[in-house]
């Protein structure tokens, strides 16, 4: 199920760097048509099978160590956030998160349009089993604008940041009645090297039935599609829905960054 990637690995990052108009440093002579090349070429039939199936899937490695670090090294930059919220405020958990603020840096607009009309089939095949009256269209510009017209026009991606004993609670990530029901993940930080603990657990709420937990453990680097909301399961008289929450283990140690990919954009 999980999408290999070979990457190349440039020696010295500091060399090949350059600011975007937001200080948001930029590969100098990796262009950003190599990550659109390893997006396009993901192995998407099986990975759409693999998320009809679970509601979930990995791909290794498409950012590779050093793009993980550029986005690491500007969590501090307060010029590219909107917003940080410190998540034992609102008893969210343990933890901070900050939302970039539009336009969002090159790599990660590029990360979030390329991949979106990948998604949009699944997600419009999920609702038709399901028999709910939305189709997505096919392009991420044209859902924004959905967004936009029910005064939904602030960005909702963002980095979170997890210490010592930080950790994220069950939820949904919705923000508003216009939502894309699937999301993104990409791990920034090595787990058992940068931290420990801090796993990814997803649930499975059947009905009449307890919940199902999936602890997963997704490497530095890889990215994990996952459902916002439900997935269509098929039964006996045809498919039902299965609710998902998704949250982060304590980390035992260490600090664990990770950048999240929404698709749909919030009131606030």
């Amino acid at each position: 199920m999980v999408q290999k990637i070979n990457q190349k690995i440039i020696p010295h990052v500091s060399d090949f760097l350059i600011p975007d108009n937001f200080g948001f440093l930029q590969y100098r002579i990796k262009p950003m048509k190599d990550i659109i090349h390893k997006i396009k070429n993901i192995d998407w039939q099986h990975l759409t099978e693999t998320m009809h199936e679970n509601g979930y899937a990995v791909i290794s490695n498409l950012l590779s160590d050093q793009e993980c670090e550029i986005v690491k090294s500007n969590y501090d930059n307060p010029d590219l956030y909107r917003k940080t919220v410190i998540m034992a405020r609102h008893r969210f958990g343990l933890g901070e998160y900050k939302y970039f603020d539009y336009p969002l840096p090159e790599m990660i607009q590029t990360i979030r349009t390329t991949i979106y009309p990948y998604l949009a089939p699944i997600a419009n095949s999920w609702f038709k089993a399901l028999h709910i009256d939305i189709q997505f269209p096919l392009e991420h510009q044209e859902f924004l604008q959905q967004c936009h017209t029910n005064g939904q026009q602030k960005a909702t991606v963002l980095i979170l940041k997890y210490k010592e004993g930080g950790f994220n609670t069950l939820h949904q990530d919705l923000y508003g009645d216009v939502y894309f029901p699937i999301q993104i993940v990409l791990m920034l930080s090595e787990p058992d090297k940068d931290f420990t603990g801090g796993e990814f657990v997803l649930t499975q709420q059947i009905p009449r039935a307890q919940s199902k937990a999936i602890v997963l453990k997704p490497k530095k680097g890889d990215v994990l599609i996952f459902t916002t909301q439900f997935k269509p399961e098929k039964g006996t008289k045809g498919y039902y829905r299965v609710n998902m929450k998704h949250g982060i283990s304590e980390v035992k140690e260490g600090s664990r960054y990770a950048l999240g990919i929404i698709f749909h954009d919030a009131v606030s």
